[in-house]
């Protein structure tokens, strides 16, 4: 090959001028051309088009001589080593500038995410303590009580005197017991048509299982109730500290009612209010707005842990026990406790307390074993239930007003004559069984109990229709749908449970 005419070097990519016959690389000839115009040989006119390829292999280039030589191999050994050396240097020197810089935005990193839980916190307080000075669902706003009719109370008396329990409020209780008194002798002891047959309970089944309602962290549902008014809405308490409002119908949670500060032991919803109550060993009974999704009043009634919570028939009074051996009548409307009463001479801390159909006299359970009859308008005890042995750990009263189911840590339910005031069947259990939860259905027809599982009961014959064993905790709650259509419970399994044909 040729070399090339202007830089004597052998050309990658050579053609042939035509008008001076000499041979040049393309790229270079290509750019003369096209500053000059002419043959770089002769300084005739030429253009690129006049060009003439010529087809070669492309040649090797020979090394230079001075590179095959020992010492230059050694020297560009000794060059290529040093410069791997400083580029490992470098890459070691920018790894530890990163690592630093990492560890100083982790540092920040978690100093944010602590600021950032506190101002929570104290976000959520205040949020609380705002929630209890807003009324919504039709409560009027708590009104501070005159001085005359602030309380007296002491933890050696045995009555504690509010005027609040005036006798309005007791003209009130008095006519809403005659209305219900008076519609129950007119159904009379006929049992309702819709009512679900024993032959047909019997066939129930699990036919839902919800298990995502509380935390998994803090496992357990403590306590269950059905709106009296739309039955597909359920309420729980869980030990996680929640409220929970689920709709069994579509199966989705209404609302995730928080506030208090120990787990949640009662619940109770209000039959024509979209208003529900709790409680709690934090000592506090809770009103919360369905639709607001807030506390809308804190009901301070105890100095220990509420055990017991039952709504008044009216809808204006809640009835509740606790373990500093009282129990209280407060109006929910205002959050003030009416009345607060003790058996001084007991001097036993209450486990449960009901509410009697009527109104007018209400059931406690105690820690000693006793179920105590109380009179609401006079504010004594009237009548003693012994038998039982270890704490009463639930009671029910029958839609006839007639029964009473008690149960206690003594693997046994008692039903109780009201009307002769004595006990006459005891459902003894498996030896170790423990009750948690009592219920009539509304009729009075079928008694549910709730515990190591789920028995339910046909009164009078007190013969067992159905038994369920598909939690895997303690059953602590339970409750029927209308005219026993179907049968719903609550567990420590974390599990509401559903049962129909």
């Amino acid at each position: 090959m040729l070399p090339h005419s202007v830089s004597n070097e052998v050309p990658e990519h050579p053609c042939v001028s035509p008008v001076s016959n000499q041979v040049f690389e393309r790229r270079l000839i290509e750019k003369y051309i096209a500053e000059n115009g002419v043959d770089p040989m002769n300084s005739q006119p030429l253009s690129e088009e006049q060009l003439i390829d010529i087809k070669v292999s492309h040649p090797i280039r020979p090394k230079a001589p001075s590179s095959t030589s020992i010492p230059a191999i050694l020297k560009a050994l000794q060059d290529e080593w040093d410069a791997v050396m400083l580029h490992s240097f470098t890459l070691r020197q920018q790894l530890q500038t990163t690592r630093q810089e990492l560890s100083h935005a982790l540092y920040q990193h978690d100093a944010a995410c602590r600021v950032i839980a506190r101002l929570t916190k104290e976000v959520t307080a205040a949020r609380e303590a705002l929630a209890t000075l807003k009324p919504q669902a039709g409560l009027v706003a708590p009104q501070s009580m005159p001085a005359s009719q602030c309380f007296l109370f002491s933890k050696y008396s045995s009555l504690c005197c509010f005027v609040g329990m005036t006798p309005e409020i007791i003209q009130k209780l008095q006519d809403k017991a005659t209305v219900l008194t008076t519609e129950r002798k007119k159904r009379g002891k006929t049992v309702p048509e819709e009512l679900v047959r024993a032959e047909d309970l019997s066939k129930y089944r699990q036919v839902a299982s919800h298990a995502g309602l509380h935390s998994a962290s803090v496992p357990g549902i403590l306590c269950m109730d059905l709106c009296p008014s739309d039955t597909n809405k359920v309420l729980t308490g869980g030990a996680d500290k929640n409220v929970v409002v689920f709709d069994k119908k579509e199966e989705q949670i209404i609302a995730t009612l928080k506030g208090h500060t120990k787990k949640v032991t009662s619940v109770i919803y209000h039959p024509s209010q979209s208003v529900v109550f709790s409680a709690s060993p934090d000592s506090t009974i809770r009103v919360w707005s369905v639709t607001g999704g807030n506390c809308i009043q804190v009901v301070r009634a105890h100095e220990a842990s509420v055990t017991g919570l039952s709504l008044h028939a009216t809808g204006d009074y809640l009835l509740s026990s606790s373990e500093d051996q009282y129990w209280a009548f407060s109006d929910i409307q205002t959050g003030q406790v009416l009345t607060k009463v003790t058996d001084e001479a007991a001097g036993v801390a209450l486990t449960c307390a009901q509410f009697h159909p009527d109104g007018l006299i209400f059931g406690t359970g105690t820690a000693d074993s006793q179920i105590k009859i109380w009179d609401l308008k006079e504010r004594t005890n009237v009548a003693n239930f012994p038998g039982h042995s270890g704490p009463v750990t639930s009671i029910a009263f029958s839609e006839n007003g007639y029964y009473l189911a008690t149960g206690a840590q003594d693997s046994s339910v008692k039903l109780w004559d009201l009307r002769k005031l004595k006990n006459f069947k005891t459902i003894a259990l498996d030896n170790n069984y423990e009750v948690k939860s009592l219920v009539f259905d509304q009729s009075g027809t079928y008694l549910a109990v709730g515990g190591s599982d789920i028995r339910v009961y046909i009164c009078k014959q007190w013969s067992e229709v159905l038994n369920f064993s598909d939690h895997s905790g303690l059953v602590t709650g339970l409750a029927f749908g209308d005219n026993a259509q179907f049968l719903s419970s609550a567990g420590m399994d974390r599990s509401l449970k559903f049962y129909s044909l």
